[in-house]
């Protein structure tokens, strides 16, 4: 299994290079945010990991339309810009509409497709149009060899730092489950391969007018995404996921969030021995 690295701002990800971690609050918290950045460049200090912050502006497809959704889009990227300027780190958010791309490209060097949004060609477009990196959740309805049309998509609008995202695949109603091998098919694809440790456990609408989890499952999916081989880590994080007012059942604490890296490093180094 080979890829061809990417680049994101100063960041390079592939097989050669660093684990990458993409990590932060499900939603932008300015009471949160500060504290889970700090948290980030501590962790890229300690370990041989490259870090972006990851926060989203607005939840557009959440379950219940009384749900909170976000800060929305003008607030959202100046939140993202001030921990871009404060920590110096690499900043990411996912887009829904053709039009935030070149807004979040800003600011963004990495900018995310949402599963939901997967196959969607203008928003690919647009995303790949700014020049900026680009991450797109494999849809939780398509198999890992529909992805190949999205890489296509991209580079044919322009874009060649492409990564792919598993989350996991729906298998009944509200429940996910992940198919390993996923990681593998779109590896083919000479791509980097990000594996979604949050999301894979979460129970869609499981909760009637919200979305379930269960975060005590993030870590042997992560351990096991990284023995099969990542080339990067996306997961959301915390200092009290109950505050979360967005999937705060698939959240794992920011406490816990440096055991799991420690873990999650000796295993890669291993895999790439």
């Amino acid at each position: 299994m080979s890829n061809n690295p990417v680049q994101i701002g100063s960041i390079r990800c592939g097989v050669s290079e660093k684990l990458l971690l993409i990590a932060g609050p499900c939603v932008l918290q300015e009471a949160f945010n500060f504290e889970i950045a700090a948290e980030l460049i501590r962790l890229r200090n300690l370990y041989p990991i490259n870090v972006i912050f990851k926060g989203s502006f607005d939840k557009a497809n959440r379950t219940s339309i009384d749900s909170y959704r976000g800060t929305g889009i003008d607030l959202g990227v100046k939140m993202l810009a001030e921990i871009r300027d404060k920590f110096e780190i690499s900043v990411t958010t996912d887009i829904h509409e053709s039009y935030q791309a070149d807004v979040v490209g800003e600011v963004c060097e990495l900018i995310q497709i949402p599963a939901f949004l997967a196959r969607q060609t203008d928003l690919l477009i647009a995303a790949a149009r700014t020049g900026r990196a680009v991450n797109v959740k494999k849809g939780q309805f398509m198999s890992p060899v529909e992805m190949k049309n999205v890489v296509v998509k991209l580079n044919r609008a322009g874009c060649e730092n492409v990564l792919l995202c598993e989350r996991g695949t729906f298998f009944g109603y509200g429940r996910l489950v992940n198919d390993m091998s996923s990681i593998i098919t779109m590896r083919n694809f000479n791509v980097p391969v990000v594996f979604d440790a949050t999301h894979s456990v979460q129970e869609p609408a499981g909760l009637g007018n919200a979305t379930g989890g269960n975060s005590e499952l993030v870590e042997p999916l992560a351990r096991a995404a990284t023995a099969v081989g990542i080339d990067a880590l996306f997961l959301e994080t915390h200092p009290f996921p109950q505050k979360s007012p967005s999937d705060s059942a698939n959240m794992i604490p920011l406490k816990q969030l440096e055991s799991l890296i420690k873990i999650v490093l000796e295993i890669d180094k291993l895999v790439k021995k």
